[in-house]
């Protein structure tokens, strides 16, 4: 609901800064207004998405409030507007209070940059140039902190560190895992882990991206190259369904770093550590670097003419002996190609769902199946169910947005085969066997029926109709209704259970009863495209029905194809039976692999 011009008139104020007028909110800090209206004040510190610390003062201005000025400069991030402030955040009074605090930090910092990977880059590097002294006057002896171990994804060079606590902050307010602190006092306070382990978070890598200076770095880039020697390429994230925002970073065609990009709406500023640190995969000694035919049972490079050729041969004329696999992670653009080559092959053996057991009901299926709102929406919600899923692994940046609803307030509810560690707490929770999955959600389904006064429909009715809810899926049945906004999400696990069918029918009933939203979090990072693309047995390009339904990806392991068509899987550990999946192949007479690795298996 939109706040009223009176309620707006309430909220807001007027401050003066460097003699210019702006509005501001009322509880804003000095440094969100100033950032606002592109005023530069410098920090290190202060970051948006963190809460306020305070203890750099690098963003000491001048106030003056109610006529008197303040008897010392006060740091820009912590004060708060208030109405007929005035503010001087490049005075002399201002400048001499930011020049002393940098003269302070460069105390002990040591002078690493011709070889600190964050030089070119660093934000102390950019406001020693203008708040810095040209000489230093310090003659004692410099600090110096031995370089801790966080692991194989983050490179540490602690003499560096300015004590802005950013990197505690974000593990412990965003991240959810408080594993880094400070010890000591003064200028002796070292930032390390507890107990002298490697961080674990699955977003560690963000505190990289968050120091200010050189002392967190990338370990697999580093001295790799300079921030200015390589070109920025926007991305997006491969390993999920979130699509992360994302920068690739290369020089001379080789892909060096992956770096977040900011994008608000899904992955505000974070980027998974699967995302960031994903891309080493493209090095690895397993990768083809040109096409290989196997002739009389040993592999021999070919080139392209050579490979395309065989390829066309050994497919043409296969028809429905002809079985098609895609990875859910490929790009919309293959996996049109790859549907319509089918066709043209004359198959309609077309499948991305390698993990999916249960293909009952297919046709009842979404044409789209998305999250059904957007991720950004998810922190607002006053309820969600997870079913079968665990977001902080399986989806981290989503796993991220129900943290941060769980900690404004929703109820965040999980129904699952499994008890992982999360970040989040849970109002309810409920752990079952894989065979009483269905049970459970149908315990859901039948509160919700009760309680509504409705009848199930016809194919859930001998399920539900014997089904009695225990006391947690009555609350969690209550939880539902009574939220204003409320989310179902269907996770991995889920999809992979062999009762999906029922499963997703029994969320379909609960969403509608409850008037929650139901989303749909697949394996890959594409699944939904693939379902638009036509990469499905029964549906072409667009959701439209097939003529005569394929065989779907179980069907095909269970009567093996003769020719196999495979983009972008390693088929013994992509599809849900991987013994199965090698056991056709190698019956196969014929088989086209479209992937960047040489594994064992082929």
């Amino acid at each position: 609901m939109s706040a009223s011009p009176e309620t707006l008139a309430g909220d807001s104020l007027s401050v003066e800064i460097d003699g210019v007028v702006y509005p501001a909110r009322k509880g804003a800090m000095i440094i969100e207004v100033t950032d606002a209206n592109g005023i530069t004040v410098p920090r290190f510190c202060y970051h948006p998405k963190l809460p306020v610390a305070a203890n750099c003062r690098m963003c000491m201005v001048q106030v003056e409030m109610g006529g008197r000025m303040m008897p010392k400069p006060l740091p820009a991030c912590a004060t708060p507007v208030a109405d007929g402030m005035k503010v001087w955040t490049k005075s002399d009074y201002a400048r001499d209070a930011q020049r002393a605090v940098m003269e302070f930090l460069l105390i002990n910092h040591p002078l690493d940059c011709p070889i600190c990977d964050q030089g070119g880059e660093c934000e102390l590097q950019d406001l020693a140039l203008g708040y810095g002294r040209g000489v230093s006057r310090f003659t004692e002896d410099k600090r110096v902190v031995a370089d801790k171990d966080f692991g194989p994804l983050i490179a540490t060079a602690m003499t560096r560190c300015i004590h802005c606590t950013r990197c505690v902050r974000f593990l412990e307010h965003v991240a959810g895992h408080k594993e880094l602190g400070g010890t000591g006092r003064g200028e002796n306070v070292e930032i390390g882990t507890w107990i002298e382990h490697s961080i674990e978070s699955e977003l560690s890598g963000n505190v990289i991206d968050v120091c200010p200076v050189g002392a967190l770095t990338s370990k697999p880039f580093l001295y790799r190259a300079r921030a200015w020697e390589m070109i920025e390429t926007p991305g997006i994230g491969p390993h999920d369904c979130v699509g992360s925002n994302l920068y690739l970073h290369t020089r001379r065609g080789e892909l060096l770093r992956v770096a977040s990009r900011d994008n608000e709406a899904v992955n505000e500023v974070w980027l998974s550590d699967r995302d960031r640190f994903g891309y080493e995969g493209i090095n690895s000694d397993d990768r083809l670097m040109q096409p290989m035919v196997r002739r009389d049972g040993e592999w021999q490079a070919v080139d392209w003419e050579q490979a395309l050729q065989a390829a066309v041969d050994g497919l043409r004329g296969r028809g429905a002996d002809l079985g098609v696999l895609a990875s859910p992670s490929a790009t919309v653009e293959e996996h049109v190609l790859l549907a319509r080559l089918a066709a043209g092959l004359g198959t309609a053996n077309i499948d991305h769902r390698l993990r999916q057991a249960d293909f009952t009901g297919q046709e009842d299926a979404p044409l789209y199946p998305a999250l059904g709102r957007s991720i950004e929406s998810l922190e607002r919600a006053d309820a969600v169910l997870v079913i079968g899923g665990n977001p902080r692994k399986d989806q981290p940046m989503l796993g991220h947005r129900l943290r941060k609803a769980a900690l404004a307030g929703a109820a965040v509810m999980h129904i699952d085969m499994v008890e992982p560690v999360l970040t989040y707490p849970l109002a309810q929770r409920v752990v079952v066997a894989p065979d009483r999955l269905v049970q459970s959600l149908a315990g859901v389904a039948a509160a919700l029926l009760q309680a509504k006064g409705a009848r199930a429909p016809e194919a859930l009715q001998p399920l539900l109709d014997s089904t009695l809810p225990d006391a947690t899926e009555q609350a969690i049945a209550a939880t539902l209704t009574d939220a204003g906004d409320a989310v179902l999400l269907l996770g991995i696990g889920a999809h992979m259970h062999p009762a999906f069918s029922a499963l997703r029918a029994l969320a379909v009933l609960v969403a509608e009863l409850s008037g929650a939203s139901l989303g749909f979090l697949a394996d890959g990072a594409n699944a939904a495209g693939a379902h638009l693309a036509g990469v499905l047995p029964h549906r072409e390009a667009g959701g439209r029905a097939r003529a005569a339904s394929g065989l779907d990806a179980a069907a095909m392991l269970r009567d093996p194809r003769k020719a196999w068509l495979l983009l972008g899987i390693e088929p013994e550990l992509d599809c849900a039976d991987g013994a199965a999946a090698l056991a056709a192949l190698q019956k196969a007479e014929f088989v086209v692999a479209l992937t960047p690795f040489a594994t064992a298996a082929m």
